[in-house]
């Protein structure tokens, strides 16, 4: 490509709102469009430095450091190359939907990258006052997922365990899709009798029945142009799981005591922590209801699943919760909260941390303030039986350095797999271990 042809290129990214780089085929970045160097340049010159020194701090390509790399897929597969990664920008580490497109010579070689940055709002990497938190991989294979199923229309289902903060990941899908500027209406399944169902859902008409004085809206019409969210889908019963069907199968409904069809206009994500194929064998569940709900079913981890999230999430419930603003938690309170098992999983520790701000007098969240109600539950494995110990003076940082150079010495230098078993990416375990420990470190 010539210089003309690439200052061409150049000229029309730099119209685009979206930040885009021109990268050659060594990772190195010959320009920026206006709006990456406002986003992620922090003032920095771009042009020459590589990609992955820029967006990861990293001194090998991504793929390398136990990441992803949209620009080597992309060139293997000489299409565009979708992924979801942390780069580092002026304000810390942020979620990214990356997506990366070759640009070919008459040839039909490859000769630049052209790869798109899209900040992802719905999510954070850092503890927030509100939306959902988290970097673990667990965390971010699915909000990986939430992003490509929302652009689209197809009707969502959330599994996972109750607790898992469904409806935060119901809203993400809603507030990333082209409906985002529509109402998010949330309704509650459980409990619900079929005459209740019906009001709530589709509204009545005056005179409808006793105590009937006016029209009511029902729910269906409210999350018109939005998206309708049924929590709990697999309490209804089998007579309401039949008026539901027929709502989505239609794309219809009519009002309590009315006689016209209406037209509905939303898109359907629906949760629930049963076993819906158990309770389709079982026929407690209608199959055709099932296959009409689960065009795209997408696993919330529990806690358990995400254990490296829980001191994030921990200072996000804090944030939250909290009447007294700025107070924080102990390292000691953080270590404690990150070595339980949660049955209630993020609802149980949102009731832990609550429960430590109204016990707690000072500017601190201390450990006592933590067990002094807790529950009697199980540790998560630790550093027992580890051969690694320290003095109760050396810092959390020390600690951790010395953990993961006995870790990585068991494991023999596999990453991969050393990683899997700390519950961590490859990425963020290859941090780790690049880190210097601090000069005042203590010996094993």
């Amino acid at each position: 490509m010539s210089k003309r042809l690439l200052s061409e290129l150049i000229s029309f990214l730099d119209g685009l709102p979206e930040p885009r780089i021109v990268m050659d085929a060594d990772y190195r970045i010959v320009a920026a469009n206006r709006a990456y160097v406002r986003e992620f340049s922090g003032g920095q010159p771009i042009r020459g430095r590589t990609c992955y020194e820029v967006s990861h701090r990293f001194t090998v390509p991504c793929d390398q450091a136990g990441e992803s790399c949209p620009l080597k897929q992309s060139l293997e597969a000489k299409a565009p190359q979708r992924v979801l990664h942390l780069h580092y920008t002026p304000r810390g580490e942020e979620h990214v939907d990356v997506e990366t497109t070759p640009i070919f010579d008459d040839a039909g070689a490859v000769i630049y990258f052209v790869e798109t940055m899209r900040i992802v709002r719905q999510a954070s990497s850092r503890p927030a006052a509100q939306g959902l938190v988290g970097r673990s991989p667990a965390f971010v294979g699915m909000l990986e997922k939430v992003l490509r199923v929302a652009d689209s229309a197809a009707a969502v289902l959330l599994l996972g365990e109750t607790g898992t903060g469904k409806e935060l990941v119901a809203r993400a899908v809603h507030e990333a899709s082209p409906r985002s500027s529509g109402p998010f209406v949330a309704v509650d399944c459980a409990g619900m009798t079929e005459t209740l169902f019906e009001s709530e859902l589709f509204g009545y008409e005056k005179g409808a029945f006793t105590g009937a004085q006016h029209r009511k809206q029902g729910l269906v019409e409210a999350a018109s142009g939005g998206t309708l969210f049924l929590d709990e889908i697999g309490e209804l019963p089998l007579t309401l799981q039949v008026k539901l069907l027929r709502l989505l199968e239609t794309g219809t409904y009519r009002r309590v005591g009315g006689l016209d069809w209406l037209p509905a206009d939303f898109r359907l994500v629906a949760a629930t922590h049963r076993d819906l194929r158990a309770m389709v064998q079982g026929e407690t569940f209608r199959r055709d209801l099932y296959y009409r709900i689960n065009t795209f079913p997408l696993h919330t981890p529990a806690l358990h699943e995400r254990a490296g999230d829980i001191p994030l999430l921990a200072n996000s419930l804090l944030e939250r919760v909290d009447r007294r603003a700025g107070r924080q938690l102990t390292p000691a309170a953080l270590d404690w909260l990150a070595g339980r098992r949660y049955a209630g999983n993020i609802r149980e520790l949102r009731n832990l941390i609550e429960r430590a701000t109204l016990l707690a007098d000072g500017e601190i969240i201390d450990l006592p303030h933590l067990t002094e109600m807790a529950e009697d539950l199980p540790a998560l494995p630790r550093m027992a039986d580890s051969g690694f110990s320290v003095s109760s003076v050396v810092s959390l940082e020390v600690l951790e350095q010395g953990y993961l150079a006995w870790a990585k010495s068991q494991s023999g230098g596999d990453i991969a797999r050393l990683a899997t078993q700390l519950g961590v990416s490859q990425r963020t375990l290859y941090r780790k271990l690049q880190e210097k420990p601090p000069p005042e470190s203590h010996g094993k």
